[in-house]
């Protein structure tokens, strides 16, 4: 990694004004899946997300192509990996999107569903398919190399509290509630550690971590979705911390997919760096209430969100409040 791709570099090709247009693309995705909040649709939530950021970013200055999306083209009629999204002026970008970031989530209103979109400079974001990544995380303010993937849990959960300067017991790792994490379930509670359990949307996982004194959470540990692991990789580019992954494939179709995004070392352990390099933007809007953003709230005459959006060139975070006002059946902002 160069100089000229480290946060704070002048030689950045994103401009200013975009921060504000990729809070606007979540924005309209997350009012558009938020109607379909709590009625056990998730087709319908996922699409109404979709078709919103796919119409939003098509607005906007870019030469964007999405590397991480619904799938590929014949799985995906729209934000498929490969699409060319934007208006073909200013910089040539990457996109990674999850329109709808726990459709579970939002089909049942349980907590922390999330409109989330990353935008870094061409070449910025790992190619990843769609495939499981084993994954740790934690957030900034330790030393490099402090965590592991290829350390047993016991050795990561040490090294962590002694880091922090805190005893093992008063660690909390952050885990997906599948069946698959059970022996790693066990072996954090048998070094003395806790585990918080979360049903879905572990790019919220990641993003507690930078924030333990506030969320409790000090580690994310675990497989789940390779393109959530880039995206919450952007998220760490953006705010500091650090965060390695490893594919998963389950089978030889996976590995070819991977080989033809550019992977040729299936068993590479991937960086932060590896998965979001350069100036990276990401913005992510709260769907249904959670411990990162709040929902959407709907009145008579307009929508309200709130927004979440990072920049790793100058490592500014905002936080936006947006007032939609209802014109017909749609709310413009």
């Amino acid at each position: 990694m160069n100089d000229q791709s480290k946060p704070g570099s002048a030689k950045s090709k994103l401009s200013r004004t975009l921060v504000v247009e990729v809070a606007r693309v979540t924005e309209a995705a997350a009012i558009a899946s938020a109607r379909w909040t709590g009625r056990g649709n998730v087709k319908a939530a996922d699409k109404a997300a979709v078709d919103a950021m796919r119409r939003e970013l098509g607005d906007v200055s870019i030469r964007g192509t999405v590397v991480i999306g619904e799938g590929e083209m014949d799985e995906a009629p729209m934000l498929y990996i490969g699409e060319k999204l934007g208006t073909g002026d200013g910089p040539e970008v990457d996109i990674a999107v999850d329109p709808l970031e726990g459709t579970t989530l939002c089909a049942k209103d349980m907590p922390n569903a999330l409109a989330v979109l990353a935008i870094a400079e061409h070449g910025g974001l790992l190619h990843a398919p769609d495939m499981y990544m084993d994954k740790i995380a934690v957030g900034p303010g330790y030393s490099a190399g402090v965590v592991d993937l290829d350390n047993s849990v016991e050795d990561n959960l040490n090294a962590l509290a002694k880091a922090k300067g805190v005893k093992v017991n008063e660690i909390t790792a952050c885990i997906l509630d599948r069946a698959r994490h059970a022996k790693l379930i066990e072996d954090v509670r048998k070094v003395g550690a806790s585990v918080r359990l979360i049903t879905d949307g572990d790019i919220a996982g990641v993003v507690w971590t930078t924030d333990p004194a506030e969320t409790g959470i000090d580690i994310y540990m675990g497989s789940g979705g390779a393109p959530e692991g880039v995206l919450a990789a952007a998220v760490l580019r953006c705010i500091g911390g650090q965060m390695q992954g490893r594919l998963l494939p389950s089978n030889e179709e996976e590995t070819a997919r991977a080989r033809t995004m550019g992977i040729e070392d299936i068993n590479k352990k991937f960086e932060l760096e590896d998965m979001a390099a350069g100036d990276v933007m990401f913005a992510a809007t709260g769907i249904t209430d959670g411990s990162l953003l709040d929902g959407v709230r709907f009145h008579n005459d307009f929508a309200e969100t709130e927004t979440i959006v990072m920049r790793a060139k100058t490592g500014t975070v905002r936080r936006i409040k947006t007032q939609f006002r209802r014109i017909g059946h749609r709310f413009v902002g």
